[in-house]
């Protein structure tokens, strides 16, 4: 009975050796841990500056792109589908309407003109006093 009972407990410690062995060898060796170099971390001062567009620099970009696409196209969608607020759409039909007057009057190539000095015109009189208050829509 005795050398049943010391087989059972050697059982698993054998197992126990059988398993941890496989493990402990396939890790990178501790002289390779030595030589990697050190992972490499962003300090905040390394960091570049976050780039923002000022409210009244992206009413222009969006309304101006706008404006252009609708003279091409002949038509335009609702303010939604655009991404305008209320206000910016609004500036959307002054300035097309401005472009679509200055091109009677001077051809297509006073257009692209109009349509710039418009579209900075009204956006900097929105936003003069700051971005809207009353949400995004207004």
């Amino acid at each position: 009975m005795a050398r049943g009972g010391a087989l059972r407990s050697r059982a698993p410690l054998g197992l126990v050796l059988l398993l941890a062995g496989p493990v402990t060898g396939c890790g990178p060796s501790d002289t390779a841990q030595d030589t990697a170099a050190p992972p490499a971390t962003s300090s905040p001062a390394s960091a570049p500056e976050p780039r923002t567009t000022s409210p009244e620099d992206l009413c222009v970009r969006v309304v101006a792109d706008w404006a252009r696409r609708s003279l091409e196209s002949g038509t335009y969608g609702d303010y939604q589908s655009m991404g305008l607020s209320n206000r910016q759409y609004e500036i959307l039909r002054e300035v097309l309407d401005a472009a679509r007057a200055e091109r009677k009057r001077r051809g297509a190539r006073a257009v692209d003109e109009s349509i710039g000095r418009e579209a900075r015109q009204r956006c900097a009189d929105r936003y003069r006093a700051g971005a809207p208050s009353k949400g995004p829509w207004q």
